[in-house]
């Protein structure tokens, strides 16, 4: 019984400690801004069509959300891999071109192949639309460049 009791013990805490590396490096690698990833907008609101602010937190691998409405988080909930951005929520331009993070716009966003992926923007700069001038190509590299970086 004691074999049984300190192995379920030693079993449980890999498991936690897994679940702890695995949201340190995701922790590492994500586009954090003032402790909220995606500056506090709802990651499900871009796949209703308009990004929206969220007011509603919740952790997921050590990564905070927030949520403009509970059906929205509910949905993460479900499958947050289907609405965490691209490549840690860094720009995807630059992912794909010099495997670098680049801050993001937020409000600078496509959805590829079903995923979100976020882009640089200022005055005179739209990293958007140098994206669609080469997806295809920009896309295979920015994941190929992401692998690297979660190494």
């Amino acid at each position: 019984m004691k074999k049984i009791t300190v192995f379920l013990v030693l079993l449980s805490f890999v498991a936690y400690s897994q679940e702890t590396v695995h949201g340190t490096i995701r922790q590492k690698h994500f586009l954090i801004e003032k402790g909220v990833a995606i500056s506090g907008y709802d990651p499900v609101s871009y796949f209703l069509g308009k990004p929206l602010k969220g007011k509603i937190s919740y952790i997921q691998d050590g990564i905070s959300y927030k949520f403009s409405s509970n059906e929205n988080l509910e949905l993460f909930k479900k499958n947050p891999s289907k609405y965490e951005p691209a490549y840690g929520g860094w720009c995807a331009f630059a992912m794909g071109t010099k495997g670098e993070k680049v801050e993001v716009d937020p409000e600078n966003y496509k959805i590829v192949n079903g995923t979100l992926n976020l882009f640089y923007k200022n005055f005179f700069s739209n990293t958007l639309d140098d994206w669609n001038k080469n997806e295809a190509k920009l896309k295979k590299q920015a994941d190929i460049n992401w692998i690297k970086i979660l190494k």
